[in-house]
Parts: C-alpha cells; sequence; structure tokens
C-alpha cells in the first residue's frame, strides 16, 4: 500500500465516466481516482489535469497505447472492415444517422499526451492496451510519476516488468470493458478458457514478478478486495462499482442499465469499437456476435449509433460495459461506495 496510501483505486474509464467529481469523490472515502486520457484531445486532457491539480487532488492519468498493426491494416482486414461497416448501416438507419468512413489514422495523439506528461508530470501514469516502451517509461519516472502497465497474464506480466514500470495493473477477464491485453489472445476473446479468479491471477503474476500489483477484474464488493489483498495485490482497481453513483460522467441508459433485471449477462465484444471488452449483452451484441478486430476504427465506426442511442435513451444499442460483478453496482454517491469497501479491512 506504499505506493497508494490506499488499497482502493478508481478504475480509469475513458469515455467520460471518469470525472474529477469521481475522483475528489473517491479520495473523500478514502481511495485514490484515476483520469482517463483515452478519446481525448491532448488540450483536453491537460485542462483535466489542471482542474484536478487546483481542486487538491491525488490523481493518476490513463494512457491507451496504440497499435501500428491496427492502425495500418492489410488488405484481407481492411475489406473485413468496409464488409461491417455496411453491416452497421440498417442500425444506423434505424436511430436516423450515417456510418462515417473508415478511419485509420487515429493513435490517440499518442506522442502529444506524453509531451504532455513530460512538460507538466502528475503522481501516477498508468498504461494500457500495450507496452509504452522503456524510455518512455524512463523518461516519465525521471519527471517524477510513477508508472503502471496494465498486463492481463503471466507472459504478458513478464514483459511489461523487463521494462521497468513501478507497477502491474493485473487485470482478470471478469472486468468491464476493454481488455487490456497486447499479446495473441485467440478468436475467443482475452482470458477464455482460462480457469481461476482474479485473485488467482494475482497469484500467478506474484509468483513470476517483483513488482507491486493491482488487482482489476470482479472486485464488486469488499469481501473480494480483500481476497485479491490475501492474493498478494497491493490494491485493487474498481470499476464496475462505480459506474452508477452521482459523480459518474457514465450516460444515464448505461446507468440504468446495470440496476435493469433485464440484462442478465455480460459477454466479451468487439461489436462497439473492434477490440475486445466487456458489456452487458444486449441487442447490438447478439447482432454482432462475428464483429472484427479493428480498433479504433470500429469504435469510429459506432460512434454515431452510440451516441443516438444514448440521446435516445435506448440501451439497446450502447456499449454497456460492465464486469461480471455489475449486479453490486449501486447508486448514491461515490465515497460512500469506497468507505463500505475499505470498512472490512
Amino acid at each position: 500500500m506504499s505506493l497508494f496510501d490506499s488499497p482502493f483505486i478508481a478504475a480509469p474509464m475513458a469515455g467520460g465516466t471518469s470525472t474529477t467529481a469521481l475522483v475528489r469523490a473517491v479520495q473523500d472515502g478514502g481511495g485514490l481516482g484515476f483520469l482517463a486520457a483515452g478519446y481525448k484531445a491532448t488540450e483536453a486532457m491537460a485542462a483535466e489535469i489542471a482542474a484536478a491539480r487546483s481542486a487538491g487532488l491525488r490523481f493518476g492519468m490513463n494512457v491507451f497505447v496504440p497499435d501500428p498493426a491496427q492502425l495500418n491494416p492489410g488488405p484481407e482486414a481492411r475489406a473485413a472492415l468496409e464488409a461491417y461497416r455496411a453491416e452497421l448501416g440498417s442500425e444506423a438507419a434505424r436511430f436516423g444517422v450515417e456510418v462515417p468512413p473508415l478511419r485509420l489514422d487515429d493513435d490517440d495523439a499518442w506522442q502529444g499526451k506524453i509531451d504532455a506528461l513530460l512538460a507538466d508530470p502528475v503522481e501516477f501514469v498508468s498504461f494500457a492496451f500495450g507496452l509504452a516502451g522503456a524510455s518512455v517509461i524512463k523518461a516519465l519516472q525521471k519527471a517524477g510519476s510513477v508508472v503502471l502497465a496494465s498486463v492481463t497474464s503471466v507472459e504478458e506480466a513478464r514483459a511489461a516488468a523487463e521494462q521497468g514500470p513501478d507497477a502491474l495493473v493485473v487485470q482478470h477477464s471478469s472486468a468491464g470493458a476493454h481488455s487490456a491485453a497486447f499479446l495473441p489472445t485467440g478468436a475467443a476473446g482475452p482470458g477464455m478458457g482460462t480457469e481461476g479468479t482474479t485473485a488467482d491471477l494475482v497469484a500467478r503474476v506474484r509468483a513470476a514478478v517483483d513488482l507491486p500489483l493491482i488487482a482489476a477484474g470482479a472486485v464488486g464488493d469488499g469481501n473480494a478486495l480483500k481476497q485479491v489483498l490475501t492474493a498478494g495485490a497491493s490494491a485493487a482497481q474498481v470499476g464496475t462499482a462505480l459506474v452508477r453513483t452521482d459523480e459518474s460522467g457514465a450516460r444515464q441508459a448505461h446507468k440504468d442499465a446495470l440496476g435493469d433485471p433485464h440484462f442478465t449477462d455480460t459477454a466479451m465484444t468487439r461489436a462497439f469499437t473492434g477490440r475486445w471488452a466487456r458489456s452487458l449483452v444486449n441487442e447490438f451484441v447478439l447482432d454482432h456476435a462475428d464483429a472484427p478486430e479493428g480498433y479504433p476504427a470500429i469504435h469510429h465506426l459506432t460512434a454515431p449509433i452510440r451516441a443516438a442511442a444514448s440521446a435516445a435513451g435506448d440501451a439497446q444499442g450502447l456499449n454497456l460495459w460492465a464486469g461480471t460483478s455489475w449486479q453490486s453496482a449501486r447508486t448514491g454517491p461515490a465515497a460512500d461506495v469506497v468507505r463500505d469497501f475499505l470498512s472490512g479491512l
């Protein structure tokens, strides 16, 4: 717990869910909050950092690592993306929007964000979707940041540890939203067929690498938190349990769906973004079970549909990110959620 001063870390949730208000509430409850740079312009990330800093908050910033292969797909992969674009036409028509042209040039302003974080360092920087590179990690550490790499297996943990981060976020396949996996995962998705719990994965990684670990995946209450700490984690990164809270910036339809008994399961899907992510199973997930790989190209293709579905309050067309413990997520102040997690420790 020495790195973070709390065993509770609010997961960075891109797309608007993580807010400075949520970070403040998590801090008030005794935890540490993260902001998410994903999908933001560099200037927007810098403004959010400034706002959090002026509010006197401790916080970290999460950055997506771009995948060159996804930005430069071969002819077969590009054809699959164009076919999926055509497939989305009927959905778009239902919501009165158009599917945009295929976009393959979005690296999420990677270099601009790294440059900004070096010029104006934050306390913690975490990376997801790949390895940032030893030189980037070393530069951020020299600037004063604690650097976290996200992994989903022992093999990824070993690869990440070689680059010299200060800690690892160990994400189990039960986690909601995007998988952080960066090594090949197979057609069924990351973690599918892998036995055990988040605590089991933490224990395996603990035996393989000598770095502080943050557990992520199905940490839905204080008992689950206790289990991953016992397994060797220094802290847990909690996301889904905070999505419905007052300070969360998640879409209202998403918040409501997490409490709707009509949703009975989650599944890994590439339908919304072209990258494996765990969502509540809705019509969009079922209709596009064979969506191809292609991040963030598919994110851009489905963005108008998701925006229109949100505006209409139609949860069947939304990416309803949720971990497998989603049913324990509740409404109310985030600070109260954090206190409840910590009360039994």
